[in-house]
């Protein structure tokens, strides 16, 4: 049979194949006894997926959806997927979470409600803790168990009292332990316009220890979260509305409530202190208040600023016995039985249990309420709708949310070994091992699309994989409310967090709010993390990128938070960017890790994560700088950078534009239509010749070898801006935009079109 006649057969198969392909419908009103068709549809998305063959589509009709759908196949080819999607011009829901009424009042802002254990099936999210490798519980036990209160979800406590009390008086004890460690430091109060009140006025505290203070008498110090100082018989100026604190704080900072007389007392109101460089590095910040006059005691309470703490905090808390499941939770000025109140109930939404259901597209739903535990990267990794160790879905248009730890996994398999790797790097190169004898490779694993997609509300992360994102592309999605309760902690935090990605493109991403913006760990090899915007992540930066030998390009990205990027590896190339916050480099790093064949998972070798090799050119820095490269013990590569507003550039660069009284007064605005940034520029910006990056101008990354190139090998050359524009190719501009020459530079960032 000749090669010509083999095209033919193909041919006719394929053909065959698209005139059986069948679409599906469901809708709320439909029976699972039914034919599927659009005049009669089935009742359940589980029961089309049972029937769905490669080629197949399931269009679901609008409504809400209460089960978990675990696809039993998936489809053959990139051509050849099940379809899951919504009807056009319709809003589906499919839900983790059952209604639950039935609540009796017990006492305050209190109600509880007592289930048989039969409720939950094989499952119970109030029996499950949160636990596995690189996890902290904070000292207490969490379970992914949830209540929600009209779609928005209410605070496990610590305790039984805790949730008995009044809300208000509940709200400084929801959480037990330390929420983030965070120190502060309070030289001195001025309640009134020429008043100083020395610190070692304070006359009782809670958790706090003296320190001395670089501008003489002694200051508090050592605040964290929940510590309290009160100052008596302060003398407030008359009809008193500001008071300045003059603090220091080296962590993330946080916010003093200003309460009078006691811990619990009214709130006058609040004072946001942010990282301010370190222990002595004091600034001065006011807050107004309400308007008090005479002699007062006024008592300050340390919260973690990422701790959503407010007086309106609502708890829940559980007790499962051999027979039924009480939950008790606050609903202050509600009936709940009135409301919409649900509790999750299943695990994920949509996960399927065996790996390899290649081929899926998951298009335009909402899914929300997943009972989902902690998803290292050395266990399996289930979210709220994950594809377990496949290839080849595409999971775009959708609104994703509330899941107790992950929104969208991109994970690996499971095993015997699961979370018992006792937080080692040791333990995770067995992990990989074990990977590359279970499929891992670019004819197997990978290969995804996770495109426009709006994920939130997720107390690990919005996006996490670990090895299953390789060769895969993130895009355009919208990541924000990433383990901002931070009720547990532990190392996996992030809007993106991913292990092995290797020739993965991260592009045009909005996050926000968020611990972490972008976390890449581990041979993050080929990958491009280009015209994403990112702001407001704290405590800490908004690119963290550890223990990769490279090669990886980093480009056209707008990095607006306190901290911009923190390096624990090598073989970065870091071009055009836009960076506001800290530039930290870890120097000391003593880890070996792996590093791949190109375009491979295919191990080469370990070597150790030496500080250097790393490339940065044609970017704008404003208040950091590159000064932490200086004592990097590999070579490091800098031309073109601008450096505004006292950043300072490292020695590496031999001819850098340093412009330290240049404030561009930089600032993101949020609009009807998308964020807006605004940026005075100056025309000394562009008075040095740059060269274009290229595949060339980068040479090749020092421990494994290989050229900065994009995943089909062609070369690099960083020709077009932000937006996409063609830059001057002859003498490029800094920064990740062209610049027309205008002193105000108003440009709408997100959406970028």
């Amino acid at each position: 049979m000749n090669l010509k006649t083999n095209s033919i057969i193909m041919a006719v198969m394929l053909a065959a194949i698209s005139l059986q392909a069948r679409e599906y419908h469901v809708a709320t009103t439909g029976l699972d006894s039914n034919k599927g068709s659009q005049a009669k549809p089935f009742l359940t998305i589980q029961h089309a997926a049972d029937i769905a063959q490669p080629g197949d589509t399931v269009t679901v009709h609008k409504g809400v959806y209460r089960e978990r759908i675990n696809p039993p196949r998936g489809g053959t080819s990139d051509d050849n997927r099940i379809v899951y999607q919504v009807a056009r011009g319709e809003n589906a829901v499919i839900k983790g979470s059952e209604v639950v009424k039935g609540w009796e009042k017990v006492s305050n802002d209190t109600w509880k409600v007592t289930l048989p254990n039969t409720f939950f099936g094989d499952f119970s999210p109030y029996r499950d803790l949160v636990a596995g490798d690189w996890f902290r519980d904070n000292g207490r036990e969490h379970h992914t168990g949830v209540v929600y209160l009209n779609g928005h979800w209410l605070t496990e406590a610590g305790q039984l009292e805790h949730v008995l009390m009044p809300v208000a008086a509940a709200a400084a004890h929801y959480i037990q332990g330390k929420g983030g460690s965070v120190l502060l430091n309070i030289a001195w109060l001025r309640p009134a316009k020429g008043q100083r009140v020395e610190a070692n006025r304070y006359d009782s505290q809670q958790g706090v220890r003296t320190a001395p203070c670089s501008e003489g008498d002694e200051c508090i110090g050592w605040l964290e979260h929940g510590d309290w100082v009160c100052y008596e018989q302060m003398e407030f100026g008359r009809n008193c509305s500001e008071i300045e604190i003059r603090a220091a704080s080296a962590s993330q900072g946080g916010v003093i409530e200003l309460r009078l007389g006691t811990p619990n007392g009214e709130r006058l109101g609040t004072c946001k202190i942010p990282n301010t460089g370190g222990w002595q590095s004091w600034s001065s910040f006011r807050a107004k208040i309400k308007p008090t006059s005479g002699i007062q005691t006024l008592c300050l309470v340390f919260r973690d600023a990422h701790i959503q703490l407010t007086e309106e905090q609502r708890l829940w808390f559980s007790q499962v016995d051999e027979s039924n499941t009480t939950i008790w939770a606050q609903f202050k000025g509600v009936n709940p039985n009135k409301e919409n109140v649900e509790i999750n109930v299943r695990q994920s939404v949509f996960y399927p249990e065996e790996p390899g259901i290649n081929y899926i597209t998951v298009r335009g739903f909402t899914l929300e309420h997943a009972a989902t535990n902690w998803a290292p990267p050395t266990a399996e990794q289930i979210g709220l709708i994950g594809t377990h160790w496949s290839k080849g879905w595409i999971i775009e248009d959708n609104t994703i949310r509330y899941s107790v730890c992950t929104g969208v996994t991109l994970g690996k398999h499971g095993d015997e070994f699961d979370n018992t790797s006792q937080n080692s790097a040791e333990g995770y190169v067995e992990t990989i091992k074990r990977a590359l004898n279970r499929g891992w490779s670019k004819e197997n694993i990978g290969h995804h699309v996770v495109h426009n997609n709006h994920i939130s509300h997720c107390e690990q992360a919005g996006i996490v994989g670990s090895m299953g994102p390789v060769f895969s592309e993130v895009t355009d999605n919208t990541i924000h409310d990433i383990h901002v309760r931070r009720l547990f902690s532990g190392a996996e935090m992030a809007g993106i967090k991913f292990h092995g990605a290797v020739d993965t493109l991260i592009s045009g991403n909005h996050i926000y709010r968020t611990t972490r913006g972008i976390w890449l760990d581990w041979m993050t090899q080929g990958t491009r993390v280009s015209r994403n915007l990112l702001h407001d992540n704290s405590p800490r930066e908004d690119l963290f990128v550890e223990v990769n030998h490279g090669p990886f390009l980093v480009d056209n990205n707008i990095l607006l938070s306190a901290n911009g990027i923190l390096v624990n590896s090598q073989g970065g190339a870091y071009v055009h960017n836009l960076i506001a916050g800290q530039v930290r480099v870890n120097i000391s790093e003593k880890r070996q890790t792996p590093y791949l064949e190109e375009h491979s998972t295919k191990v080469a070798g370990l070597a150790p994560n030496l500080s250097g090799d790393e490339r940065y050119y044609n970017n704008i820095f404003i208040n950091g700088g590159l000064a932490a490269y200086d004592p990097a013990k590999l070579p490091v590569f800098m031309a073109g950078n601008v450096f505004l507003d006292g950043a300072k550039p490292s020695k590496h660069e031999s001819n850098p534009l340093t412009l330290p009284n240049i404030d561009p007064d930089i600032e993101l605005v949020e609009k009807k239509d998308g964020m807006h940034l605004q940026i005075n520029f100056d025309k000394a910006w562009t008075s040095q010749k740059r060269q274009l990056v290229t595949t060339d101008l980068l040479g090749k990354a020092k421990t494994p070898n290989l050229p900065y190139v994009q995943h089909d090998d062609t070369p690099y050359r960083i020709d077009t801006d932000y937006f996409g524009k063609q830059r001057n190719t002859a003498n490029p501009a800094p920064g990740p935009f062209r610049f027309d020459g205008k002193k105000e530079i108003r440009l709408k960032v997100w959406p970028r079109n």
